[in-house]
């Protein structure tokens, strides 16, 4: 699957603004780790309104976060790939940025999320989008692919990352 295709650099932000701080007591409750999800997603969104292929931006986010609390996107291995079918999407649209120190973000094997890649689709667009969550995924599984992504200085070199795994 190509998907290096269908990224572009507007959409790639090479690091994330959100920083995350547990409360002053000690361990995040449950309630402070959904807020500090949902600052992510807000973020992520934003990166996939640059592409203009967003009707609604607060009802893309709403249904990304509702996607979100049916089951977590962080898939383990320091990736999250939000992701959701939407009417609030004229066409597939993916994004990307990471965080160096990482973020909670519920994964699957408890460590922090470095990197994201937030998809959108339209309802009907099922092919597509779960053909690049599926590759997405898959490379995930190679070391040098997550280096090489971490260490990227311009949104060109994500691409290329991609690229070159493809």
């Amino acid at each position: 699957m190509n998907i290096s295709k269908f990224l572009k650099e507007e959409q790639i932000k090479l690091e994330i603004d959100h920083r995350f701080e547990p409360p002053e007591e000690g361990e995040p409750t449950p309630k402070y780790l959904w807020e500090t999800k949902r600052e992510i997603l807000e973020e992520l969104v934003d990166i996939l309104d640059l592409s203009g292929e967003i009707r609604n931006r607060n009802k893309a986010l709403q249904d990304l976060y509702n996607r979100e609390r049916k089951a977590t996107t962080a898939i383990g291995r320091g990736i999250a790939i939000p992701h959701v079918r939407t009417i609030q999407a004229k066409s597939f649209v993916i994004g990307f940025t990471r965080s160096k120190e990482g973020c909670q973000f519920d994964s699957l094997d408890g460590k922090p999320v470095h990197v994201f890649f937030p998809m959108v689709a339209p309802p009907y667009d099922d092919s597509l989008y779960l053909r690049v969550f599926k590759s997405l995924a898959e490379l995930v599984k190679y070391p040098t692919f997550m280096t090489n992504l971490m260490e990227a200085e311009s949104p060109h070199e994500v691409i290329r990352a991609i690229r070159d795994m493809e």
